[in-house]
């Protein structure tokens, strides 16, 4: 299956990912904060155009002091340049199937891209919705960050993770 960028036009009415704020988003709020630019937005379609699963990507900053030791001596500014991955979802009736592995892979990617080439950031950043996400994100190398409920994966351990592919 290969992923897309988002279009309001690929068929997102019966998402079910077992998570109503996940559900929501994509069925009502992705194509207006597409459109704004607040977010990107993939999604990987089954054949009928149905979205089986999505993640969001946009700019984001994190104090200084919330960040990792190692940041907080190297960079000398207030805020952090990092990026958001937002949110992460998979239709229930695709669990099991490996396609968050692969969304994920896939929004690691893009950032170290961009950040590399683009823009600056140091890290991908999440804020996991439960316990469960928390156990997702630490699965592939997130760590949280100390006082805020947020993970944390560093450009260079995406970039060590890519290179011994």
């Amino acid at each position: 299956m290969k992923i897309e960028s988002y279009n309001r036009n690929f068929n997102r009415k019966n998402f079910d990912c077992g998570k109503k704020s996940l559900n929501n988003y994509i069925q009502k709020n992705a194509t207006k904060d597409v459109k704004n630019g607040s977010c990107t937005c993939f999604v990987i379609l089954n054949k009928t155009d149905q979205i089986i699963g999505y993640y969001t990507l946009s700019a984001e900053s994190i104090s200084k002091d919330s960040a990792p030791e190692e940041y907080q001596k190297k960079i000398k500014y207030e805020y952090i340049p990092v990026i958001l991955l937002g949110r992460l979802a998979i239709d229930r009736s695709e669990f099991g199937k490996g396609y968050g592995k692969v969304l994920l892979i896939d929004s690691l990617e893009r950032s170290f891209k961009v950040a590399k080439n683009q823009i600056g950031a140091v890290a991908v950043i999440v804020d996991p919705i439960d316990e469960e996400a928390i156990a997702f994100y630490s699965k592939f190398g997130f760590t949280m960050l100390p006082n805020s409920g947020r993970m944390f994966m560093s450009m260079k351990k995406i970039e060590t993770a890519f290179n011994k592919k």
